[in-house]
């Protein structure tokens, strides 16, 4: 066994018998055994540009999310099925069975093969330099690292004691895990492979700290600002940072090919164009795009629809599919104790949830397009339920009122209820202050919840700032977007609804801290409703059948909905889609969702063409 093999990284290798084939240098194709898309509404030619606005460099991370090259992707029905990898198999639920095409080659023409994945596992996951805290979370089973098998060159396999159903699902969204590496490329930067001297050299031209902050700026796999980083992608960036006109041209090598052997994608290039995001709409309405979502909301679609005149656009609606629009988070972990023990009972809770008039929020704001929404699941999912989605919803002010009134917490002169210790039950709901939407949604409830002797008031803030004070318990309550996916199946990992993140859930941020950080910080979740929930997503992570994934979702969403822990507002808002009329396959009707969906990308833009050009 190669000494570079380190017991650490628990990697065995089997010698195959066969040699691989690879094609000769400079040759450009796909795979010799491609992915077929024979599903294609309309089959097209290579060729052609469109452009896209973003509103800042850094978006151009969206040609990872839109070029959605994945080892497993969903389909549109939300089936995981194989799209980098020729085939997987799964025994028992911890056993996994890569296979790779064969002559799959990186965009530079290197093959792509099981050394990639040897590499990011042994050389990165488990480099403290590169990951302090190690292969992510989604690699280990009760902290069980994967036996790493490398069958041959084209076939590796992990495997756990223990089931773990978290480990498909974390390679096919919009934010993969990346367990491969471009391991040719990457080398030169590592300690461990490269010329001392010369890596030396780099790091001093570069005025990186040290090796270890040198490979992290050129590996750059879901960044896409580095053109000298090889791809699996459909287009790679070619443009060098920083600049303000960012073009991506076509993997030569890309796997995918049309029902007629086409190779795609169809299109030779995309532009990314980087404009002040406020500008976005009007530029849009002035048809300084082909192609434009981002930096677009549905306020603008009367805008755009009296502008395709002049823009040459159509404009599109897709619908939304998160678990709420919009959504108001009490932080059951702030600071302030009397504000913690009223977040942290269900009267308070669901008193503030019937006190909310969504459908003046729908009618004012969203032309009565919008629905109800819990901030849960949506109809669309199979797992959904009528208890489910309804639980929490209506408007009751006089419920609402009962309940303060049982909490003891009486009005004052002015109408405004007080707190035990007689301060004003008045607080301010703090915003990212990235778009005035939030405001406008909050200058509603404010008006719904004085009725209710509940003021409140609101403050924009840098979203990093903002973020700090959720986890320092200062900000009180929030408003933000709802969970990202409204439309999971049983066999989706169901951490959003039970305390797993710090970042993602605001509601309870040291409990998700907690999870995060196996214990080390944070605080465990102290209400046994949520305990419950934790309880749950674990045998969720311990089950083998889908019948048993399908029981414990339903638990846990039944409990998740009837504790009212966020108050979600509306739902089913419509987003506008500005596209060129000669770009071909784009759907008419569509939903636009960031998880599992990433926007477009589930739709894959790589088979969009240009009719006309």
């Amino acid at each position: 066994m190669p000494s570079h093999l380190s017991p650490r990284a628990r990697t065995t290798l089997v010698v195959s018998a066969c040699l691989l084939c690879w094609p000769s240098p400079g040759w450009a194709g796909p795979p010799t055994n491609p992915r077929v898309l024979d599903d294609i509404p309309e089959v097209g030619a290579q060729g052609g540009q469109i452009k896209t606005l973003v509103g800042r460099a850094r978006d151009s991370r969206l040609l990872h999310v839109y070029g959605y090259a994945r080892l497993i992707n969903y389909d549109l029905d939300l089936t995981l099925v194989p799209d980098i990898l020729a085939s997987y198999e799964v025994e028992d639920g911890r056993v996994f069975t890569f296979h790779l095409r064969d002559g799959h080659l990186w965009s530079d023409g290197e093959p792509f093969t099981t050394e990639d994945f040897r590499f990011w596992w042994e050389d990165i996951a488990q480099n403290p330099q590169l990951m302090p805290s190690g292969p992510p979370i989604q690699m280990l089973v009760d902290g069980e690292p994967p036996t790493v098998e490398i069958l041959d060159p084209r076939t590796i396999r992990f495997s756990w004691s223990r089931p773990n159903p978290f480990f498909l699902p974390a390679l096919a969204g919009p934010a993969p895990v990346m367990i491969y590496q471009p391991a040719h490329y990457l080398k030169q930067f590592h300690e461990k492979y490269a010329d001392p001297q010369k890596l030396a050299a780099e790091v001093a031209s570069t005025k990186s700290r040290d090796w270890a902050q040198l490979f992290g700026r050129r590996e750059r796999s879901t960044e896409f600002d580095n053109p000298a980083m090889p791809t699996l992608a459909p287009w790679n960036i070619a443009t060098e940072q920083p600049a303000d006109r960012m073009v991506a041209v076509r993997n030569p090598h890309f796997h995918r090919v049309d029902a007629n052997g086409t190779q795609l994608p169809y299109l030779d290039s995309l532009v990314l164009d980087v404009v002040d995001s406020k500008l976005i709409p009007i530029k849009t309405g002035a048809g300084e795009t082909d192609l434009q979502s981002r930096g677009l909301f549905f306020k603008d679609y009367t805008f755009l629809k009296e502008s395709e005149p002049r823009s040459g656009l159509t404009t599109l609606l897709w619908r939304e599919a998160r678990g709420a629009h919009l959504a108001l988070y009490p932080n059951m972990n702030a600071a302030d104790p009397l504000w913690r023990a009223l977040f942290r009972d269900l009267r308070f809770r669901k008193a503030l949830s019937l006190a909310v008039d969504r459908e003046a929020i729908n009618q004012y704001l969203y032309f009565g397009l919008a629905t109800p929404s819990n901030n849960t699941i949506i109809a669309d999912s199979p797992l959904f339920t009528e208890e489910v989605g309804s639980a929490c919803l209506g408007f009751d002010v006089a419920a609402a009122n009962a309940l303060l009134d049982e909490l003891g917490l009486s009005r004052g002169p002015d109408g405004v209820r007080r707190l035990s210790d007689g301060r004003k039950l008045e607080l301010v709901v703090e915003t990212a202050g990235e778009d005035t939407e939030q405001s406008d949604v909050l200058e509603l409830v404010r008006d719904s919840w004085a009725k209710i002797g509940f003021k409140i008031h609101t403050k924009p803030s840098e979203r990093e700032v903002l973020r700090n004070r959720i986890f320092a318990g200062e900000t009180l309550m929030t408003i933000w977007y709802g969970w990202d996916n409204g439309v999971p199946t049983a066999e989706m990992p169901p951490r959003t609804f039970a305390p797993t993140s710090q970042f993602d859930q605001p509601m309870w941020p040291k409990w998700g801290q907690y999870y995060e950080t196996k214990g080390a910080a944070g605080e465990p979740p102290a209400l046994p409703e949520a305990q419950r929930l934790m309880e749950l997503f674990q045998a969720w992570g311990m089950s083998t059948s889908h019948d048993e994934r399908t029981a414990i979702w339903a638990e846990m969403l039944s409990l998740f909905a009837s504790q009212c822990y966020t108050i979600g507002l509306v739902g089913n808002v419509m987003q506008p889609i500005a596209v060129n009329p000669s770009l071909a396959n784009v759907p008419a009707e569509a939903v636009y969702n960031w998880d599992p969906h990433g926007q477009i990308g589930i739709y894959r833009p790589d088979t969009w063409w240009l009719k006309k050009r």
